[in-house]
């Protein structure tokens, strides 16, 4: 699986630029003088401000020729505040706005006001309400199936009487309800979950709290496996499992590929975390909002091959990139083969000698 996920990266990656150098696109809105609004939602999730933005910002440079520019905010986990950045970016009459909302639901005012400025929103790994003109992420109910395989898979024998503790996202994400409806595909009937919890605005901190009141319930031996949507929650749900006195961490899921998840399924600590390759989800973000303000019609509908659905909207065209699962079995063909990581980022002096164990040298 590993290895088809990097050809499908190399591929996928040629196929589009060989469709931006298409010459049947239509007479462009707009030259390469551009400027793409990016409103990310917090930075508790590293990959955004490590990976998203430089990638965003770098694939819109090769597009225009270094001429198109990235403004950039972050909303630091509030809907309040990234509302306000939505408004700068309108104000600052930017030609497109790539966003991943805070509140999906809470949003759809903004996206209103910039449809109304003429300008195209693109809603970006979460789905925003609202008249968005086009949607990028990953097929998010099949990272929540990849998990809750992950997690039946470690149990073995044991699974149907084991008992978990779910640690879901936010409720105002709406890649939460999807994650949850594929893990729950895998989970329900194959394990018994003890405890479940939705997490405000995906905070570490209310993971931690959550899962130590999960342990002051059901007792520390009595939970076989936690279910974590992401790799910051996942980080916390450890930090709380140790502080409870666990000598042996129970498998914990994540997502996101950050690297300090990375080190902990190295050192043993965490068992796995959903890839999903931020190359190909940010250049094909850059694509679409290149190709929407400058009028090719053709290169975004080729960008587009799915549909999906809103709340508020039906038939959103949209890319949705495929998902594979990191254990310390596959790390070096997968985040280390496809550049996100080198095994010096990983393999630091701290777990220099859990990476020899596991042939990661």
């Amino acid at each position: 699986m590993a290895a088809s996920t990097s050809a499908l990266l190399l591929t996928a990656c040629g196929a589009i630029e060989g469709i931006a150098g298409s010459s049947s696109s239509a007479s462009p809105k707009k030259g390469d003088d551009i400027t793409v609004g990016l409103l990310l939602p917090d930075k508790d999730t590293r990959r955004f401000e490590k990976f998203d933005y430089p990638l965003i910002k770098e694939k819109v440079a090769s597009l225009t020729n270094d001429k198109g520019k990235v403004r950039y905010a972050n909303a630091g986990a509030s809907a309040a505040k990234q509302s306000r950045q939505f408004e700068e970016m309108i104000d600052a009459k930017v030609d497109v706005i790539l966003v991943d909302a805070v509140d999906a639901k809470a949003i759809a005012s903004d996206v209103q006001k910039a449809k109304d400025a003429n300008i195209p929103v693109i809603a970006y790994d979460r789905l925003a309400q609202g008249p968005i003109d086009g949607y990028v992420s990953h097929d998010n109910e099949l990272v929540g199936q990849v998990q809750g395989r992950a997690i039946v898979g470690a149990l073995g024998d044991k699974a149907k009487t084991s008992k978990i503790v779910m640690m879901n996202g936010s409720l105002a994400d709406p890649n939460t309800a999807l994650f949850k409806q594929g893990a729950l595909s895998e989970l329900d009937g194959n394990v018994i979950i003890a405890k479940q919890y939705d997490t405000k605005e995906w905070l570490p901190s209310v993971a931690k709290a959550n899962m130590t009141k999960a342990i002051q319930t059901l007792g520390l031996d009595n939970i076989a496996a936690v279910y974590s949507a992401n790799d910051g929650m996942a980080g916390a749900v450890i930090e709380a499992l140790k502080a409870a006195g666990a000598t042996k961490i129970p498998p914990v899921t994540g997502q996101d590929a950050d690297l300090a998840a990375l080190q902990r399924i190295v050192s043993g600590e965490q068992y796995m975390t959903v890839y999903k390759p931020f190359l190909l989800e940010a250049d094909n973000a850059a694509e679409l909002a290149v190709a929407k303000v400058q009028g090719r019609t053709l290169e975004f509908d080729a960008l587009t091959p799915d549909n999906v659905d809103s709340p508020t909207e039906k038939a959103i065209p949209s890319n949705l990139v495929q998902v594979v699962a990191v254990t310390k079995d596959n790390i070096k063909q997968t985040v280390i083969q496809d550049g996100v990581y080198t095994i010096k980022d990983i393999c630091t002096a701290e777990y220099a000698a859990d990476c020899a164990e596991i042939g990661l040298k």
